[in-house]
Order: C-alpha cells, then structure tokens, then sequence
C-alpha cells in the first residue's frame, strides 16, 4: 500500500527511526523522496517457524518433528495435529503422556503415508554424503529432544527444532547433545527429499547477513544490531 507523503521532518524521523511498526506484521519506511511505504515485516522469532512446525505440548516434539520432516522436507504437507492424532490413538497412550513419542510411533505413522523409514547407527557425515533430512534425538539442558537435520554446511549443523524454531548449531555442540548417534531416515522417497535449502538456511546466516535476507521484506531490519550471530 503506497501513501502519500508527508512533511521533511515526519519523513527525518522516521529514517532515523529506521521504521515505525503500524501493526504486528507490518511498517512504515520512507523511500529517498519522502513517499512511505506500508511493508510486510517477519520477526526472527516468526521467521524461524517458517519451515519448522512448532510443538503443541511438553511432549509432542515428535509430532512436530515428523510433520516438519514431511511437509518441509519432503512436500508433503500435514499438520503437527493430525500426525499427533494418529501416533497417540496407534500407540501406548500412558508411556507417550510420560515419555512422548518413539521412533517406533514414527516409524509406524510415516508408513501409513507410504514413507518407509529406519534407523541407523551412522555419522554424521553419511547423512552428508546422502544429502537426506534425518529426525535425530538429541539432549540439551537434561531433556531428551528430536529434531529435524535440515542440512549441514561445513562446521554448521542446520536442525528445525520443534521447540526452538530452526537454528544453526556448530558440528562439534551438535555431536555432543547428539549422543545415540542414531539418524531416523526415509529410504523409499531419495529423489523427494529437501536438503541444504536455502529457505531453511536464510534463518541463520554464518556470513554478512544481506546475503541472506529477503530483500522484499524487511526481515533485515529486525536483525541485532551487532550482526547475526550463530545459533
């Protein structure tokens, strides 16, 4: 939506400003000639739940998990809901309200989707050399935890945590919480899988952050002041 200028001094002000929010999603900003512009804004905190569902409940990082894997990962959409539905009707309902799910559960929904998935005691680097998404159980701050590996860049580890949002880690803080060295992976869809893209990556940049960011939002304007750091 294109305004109508206002006055020099509103204009200063809001360049000095950087930008005025209007409404929860949007801003105002100024262009060199005075016009302002109303323009759609993405939080770090929104823009790291872009590709990775966020968890409902204490205990269904593993719905969220296997929903990230498949609608994000793989294209084929489908809520933390349904597959939380799914594995909790299917499963045994007191251990997951204690324990939360397994892979077994996971394992069991996803071949009802015609996804056939195990897992393997591997490193890391054959997930690498695959270049598939894998749920890994990791444990930080004493909890147990899955996570999806979106993709591995160098010394950096991209997860969509269910929890947290997706969120670079360095390889060796990664291996260190990754402690079962166990990768849950889909074996049947190689040629679907999503792995290394740039929409997971652009929510944590390791470089000059321009190169990151969506240039038609103003995702760069909410950035901290010293930089992206690394997650």
């Amino acid at each position: 939506m294109r305004l109508r200028p206002l006055t020099a001094l509103l204009a200063l002000i809001l360049l000095s400003a950087g930008a005025r929010i209007a409404c929860a999603d949007s801003a105002i900003v100024p262009d060199n000639t005075g016009h302002l512009y109303s323009v759609k804004v993405t939080s770090f905190k929104e823009a790291r739940f872009k590709t990775t569902i966020r968890q409902q409940y204490d205990f269904s990082c593993g719905s969220a998990a296997v929903a990230t894997l498949l609608t994000y990962q793989y294209g084929y959409p489908v809520s933390e809901q349904v597959v939380f539905r799914d594995m909790y009707v299917h499963g045994d309902q007191q251990k997951i309200q204690n324990e939360g799910f397994s892979l077994l559960d996971m394992k069991r929904f996803l071949e009802s989707r015609g996804f056939l998935a195990d897992g393997y005691e591997l490193p890391l680097s054959k997930l690498e050399e695959a270049k598939v998404p894998a749920i890994v159980l990791i444990v930080e701050n004493g909890y147990h935890h899955f996570v999806v590996v979106k993709g591995i860049q160098g010394n950096r580890v991209l997860v969509g945590d269910p929890a947290m949002g997706t969120r670079a880690l360095t390889r060796e803080h990664f291996e260190r919480i990754w402690d079962s060295q166990l990768l849950f992976v889909i074996h049947n869809r190689e040629e679907q899988a999503r792995f290394n893209q740039y929409a997971d990556w652009r929510v944590s940049p390791s470089g000059p952050y321009w190169m990151g960011v969506n240039r038609d939002s103003l995702f760069f304007t909410v950035m901290p002041p010293h930089g992206v750091p690394d997650f």
